[in-house]
C-alpha cells in the first residue's frame, strides 16, 4: 500500500489526446515539474472555478 493520505484518489480516467494536445501537456509537465495526473487536476479545477465567474 502506499503513503496514508487525506484526499485519496482511487478513480482512474483514461483519455484520448491529439499529437498537439499531448505536447502542451508534455510542455507543462517540464515547466511545473508534476505528474500528468496533476496537470489534468489543476486544469480541471481552473476550469471549474472559470464556471463560478
Amino acid at each position: 500500500m502506499g503513503r496514508p493520505t487525506d484526499n485519496p484518489k482511487d478513480i482512474s480516467l483514461k483519455i484520448r489526446l491529439d499529437n498537439d494536445t499531448a505536447k502542451k501537456l508534455d510542455e507543462c509537465i517540464e515547466e511545473i515539474k508534476v505528474s500528468k495526473a496533476e496537470i489534468v487536476r489543476r486544469g480541471i479545477h481552473k476550469v471549474h472555478d472559470d464556471l463560478k465567474k
